[in-house]
């Protein structure tokens, strides 16, 4: 029995492959079907991308205490931002968030820092999900994408696993079949709980 099985296993293998080889033998994803998800993904990117520094705060009447403070001298920011900032990833460092493309940014964020000309910071605060920001802005960049060959055939793989899925999720929403009068398949033992000190095993090594 347990042959015939992972005889099955194969032979089903082996048929989803052949499925799947003839699928996108008789749907090609052409150069113009991966040139336009190269320029998808380059529009969403977006065109430049930002070195800039923040302190978050919880109100807007410490945002703008320090804002005042920076009017009189910018060169507190580092200092401010290692005593004020609520940011645990970047207070350490003065409030220096690096290089960062602002969509990874949340909406209210990208869009203050786009606004800014380099070495100027936000007169007002930015409030967001996480408080309010005082950001300044170090440089700014073009965002230089890959040449289009250069990640073709990898983007082509891409669109051939999302036609794939796509038309997997259609075939699954169209199939309604159901078997009358077939056996229920008897429910699994429930596993005995684990004691909370109970040692968890290692994973297996190869």
């Amino acid at each position: 029995p347990e042959i015939q099985r992972q005889m099955e296993v194969v032979r089903s293998s082996l048929l989803a492959n052949a499925f799947v080889q003839d699928y996108l033998k008789t749907n090609p994803v052409t150069d113009v079907m991966v040139k336009a998800e190269y320029d998808k993904l380059n529009a969403k990117a977006g065109g430049s991308e930002y070195k800039a520094r923040h302190i978050l705060v919880a109100t807007e009447a410490e945002a703008k205490d320090i804002i005042a403070k920076l009017k009189k001298d910018l060169k507190a920011f580092a200092s401010l931002a290692k005593e004020k900032s609520m940011d645990p990833g970047s207070k350490a460092n003065g409030g220096d968030l690096g290089w960062f493309n602002p969509a990874g940014m949340v909406p209210e964020f990208g869009a203050a820092v786009a606004k800014l000309e380099k070495g100027k910071f936000t007169e007002e605060p930015v409030k967001s999900q996480f408080g309010y920001h005082v950001i300044v802005l170090d440089d700014s960049r073009a965002i230089t994408p890959p040449p289009f060959e250069q990640v073709k055939e990898q983007l082509k793989q891409q669109v051939q696993r999302s036609n794939l899925k796509a038309y997997f999720d259609d075939m699954k929403a169209k199939a309604k079949i159901d078997v009358v009068g077939a056996p229920a398949a008897p429910a699994a033992a429930a596993p005995a709980p684990a004691s909370p000190t109970a040692p968890i095993a290692p994973p297996a090594t190869h």
